[in-house]
């Protein structure tokens, strides 16, 4: 099984992502990929097992991925400040892959119906739901 996380900006949401996920689940394949080499580098220091930067690298992961793990963003084209591109919501919103979204109300997005939680609880549930398909 493969978990790819992506992340825009300074990566904090993918860092906390693959810190989480490699205490759980230490033997999963955690590929991070970043939008920007900041987020990549964050995602890498937190323990992903291998890293990549840019648009191509969000569409060829997407295809690999059994797991796509992120902020809500990554399936709006132009989200997270611009980062996100049409190319790559695109591969997220269709590759085969579960995906895993972590509802951020910032950029003009906002989720209704989903309770007002810390990000460390939205972490900690996007874990569980991690594991519990690839582990699964």
């Amino acid at each position: 099984m493969e978990l790819l996380i992506i992340d825009a900006q300074g990566g904090g949401i993918g860092k906390q992502l693959a810190a989480s996920v490699k205490k759980a689940a230490p033997d999963l394949l955690v590929t991070a990929v970043g939008t920007n080499s900041a987020a990549t580098a964050a995602m890498l220091r937190a323990g992903a097992d291998r890293g990549a930067t840019g648009e191509n690298a969000v569409i060829a992961g997407c295809r690999r991925a059994d797991v796509i793990a992120g902020p809500l963003g990554l399936v709006i084209a132009d989200a997270l400040l611009g980062e996100i591109t049409p190319a790559m919501a695109l591969a997220v919103g269709q590759s085969r892959a579960k995906r895993i979204l972590i509802p951020v109300n910032h950029c003009d997005n906002i989720v209704v119906g989903v309770a007002d939680l810390n990000m460390g609880k939205l972490i900690q549930e996007a874990v569980e739901r991690i594991l519990a398909l690839t582990q699964g």
